[in-house]
């Protein structure tokens, strides 16, 4: 009959950020990404983290996943997987559009964020 609820991965979540038509609707779902991941036991978390996400079409929101997945890794004190290696912006991504978040992103941005080049304040991360 029913299907029973499943956490969100990385890799199904790259499927709908290549879908989704505004970075509006992204953000929505990074968020929902995360507010799962924080429900969820330590060992599901892992799993949702190491498989290889889909390119979105979108070499920052790459950028992004591989950033994510390499944080939550170090949070739990492992080591991020291969994948993320590939998914570095050459040029930095500030998402924040006002200049004081954008201020607050370069000064707060976890390691692995600003090594992905994605400039994300730890702040935003937890509001999430």
């Amino acid at each position: 009959m029913g299907t029973g609820y499943e956490p969100m991965s990385l890799a199904v979540l790259a499927g709908h950020l290549s879908s989704a038509n505004t970075d509006q609707i992204r953000w929505k779902l990074v968020w929902e990404f995360l507010e799962e991941y924080r429900w969820e036991p330590a060992d599901t978390r892992v799993a949702l983290l190491t498989d290889e996400p889909g390119l979105t079409g979108d070499e920052r929101w790459d950028a992004l996943l591989a950033a994510l997945a390499e944080h939550l890794l170090a949070q739990a004190d492992l080591a991020p997987p291969t994948w993320v290696e590939a998914r570095v912006l050459r040029r930095a991504w500030f998402p924040a559009e006002l200049a004081i978040h954008r201020a607050d992103a370069l000064a707060w941005a976890p390691a692995a964020f600003r090594k992905h080049g994605v400039y994300l304040s730890v702040h935003d991360l937890a509001a999430a």
